[in-house]
């Protein structure tokens, strides 16, 4: 293996860093009660190279089941509470510290089933516009609409998701 192709070309360096200091307000909520989003790297703040979120799940049992995505891998870092994590096998109870990574094509999912709030680090390379999918979970928790299984299937093609 070797490093990729140069992608900065200046000589000197740049002071270009951000910040995202803990107490800021998350950028987006899911449900009442249920999951704060901290957009920590988007794909369009890291030039399409990954994105970066700590998700905040709430006490009541919530995750997505199993899927897949054919563009992007996928790695969750636990930080707090108990996550259960699948990988395409089997369940495990993810504790902090715990970390599981995805190929492209991998099967997973993850739910909070503790009864007790849970965080951890979500990263995903390359840097796909994944706050749009979450965006629309939000707002289709904050309405109530319910979604046909052909408007669910929509949802998850247009976002690179393919549920098993």
């Amino acid at each position: 293996m070797t490093y990729p192709e140069p992608r900065y070309f200046g000589e000197t360096g740049e002071h270009s860093g951000t910040f995202h200091l803990t107490g800021r307000e998350p950028d987006l909520s899911i449900g009442k009660g249920g999951t704060n989003v901290h957009y920590l790297a988007t794909g369009g703040s890291t030039n399409g190279a990954y994105g970066l979120y700590r998700y905040e799940m709430g006490p009541k049992p919530s995750g997505p089941g199993p899927h897949f995505h054919r563009t992007m891998t996928e790695s969750f870092y636990v930080l707090s509470g108990t996550i259960r994590l699948y990988n395409g096998e089997k369940w495990a109870d993810g504790k902090p510290g715990d970390f599981l990574f995805l190929p492209e094509g991998g099967v997973h999912a993850f739910r909070n089933e503790s009864g007790e709030p849970a965080t951890m680090l979500i990263l995903f390379t390359p840097g796909a516009p994944r706050e749009a999918y979450f965006e629309e979970l939000a707002e289709i928790a904050g309405t109530g609409r319910q979604l046909t299984p052909e408007e669910w299937t929509e949802l998850y093609l247009r976002h690179d998701q393919y549920m098993v």
